[in-house]
């Protein structure tokens, strides 16, 4: 009997950077209607328990979600299936997040016709503290070829 195909590795880790600027933090809560001031007005926000600006939570995780697709895009053809995400502390303005994934788990699903693969993640500030811990479970397939068969 053949083994099952394998597309991920377990114990892959890969991360990436997101430098939260004023204007982005601004501007990504006005794209999702996240209108609490303290992701819009310095004065509020400077005000706040804060000392100033915070990125809405969907910022942070919304681009460490987005990191799962990049990465394995690249190679195969991932679906998001599950992602659980503690918010642990706030993204300041002017912050530099690391991002990071590692595949904890995998096995071939022949019905699905690919790895159900679970990762746990962490996104880090500049200064060494949690932001986020994540958790996911990901499909992720062969890649299709232009004509639509997997490769």
């Amino acid at each position: 009997m053949n083994a099952p195909p394998r597309i991920v590795t377990i114990g892959e880790s890969f991360s990436t950077t997101l430098s939260l600027s004023c204007e982005s933090v601004k501007a990504f809560a006005t794209l999702v209607v996240d209108l609490n001031p303290l992701h819009h007005d310095d004065a509020y926000a400077a005000a706040s328990r804060f000392g100033g600006l915070i990125a809405s939570g969907t910022q942070p995780t919304a681009y460490f979600m987005a990191l799962l697709a990049t990465h394995f895009s690249q190679y195969a053809q991932p679906l998001g299936l599950e992602f659980d995400m503690k918010l642990k502390k706030a993204a300041h303005a002017n912050d530099t997040l690391t991002m990071t994934w590692t595949v904890r788990d995998a096995y071939w699903k022949s019905s699905l016709n690919g790895d159900l693969t679970k990762l746990e993640g962490t996104v880090v500030n500049q200064r060494g503290e949690t932001v986020v811990v994540g958790a996911s479970t990901i499909l992720v397939m062969p890649k299709p070829d232009r004509d639509g068969t997997a490769s």
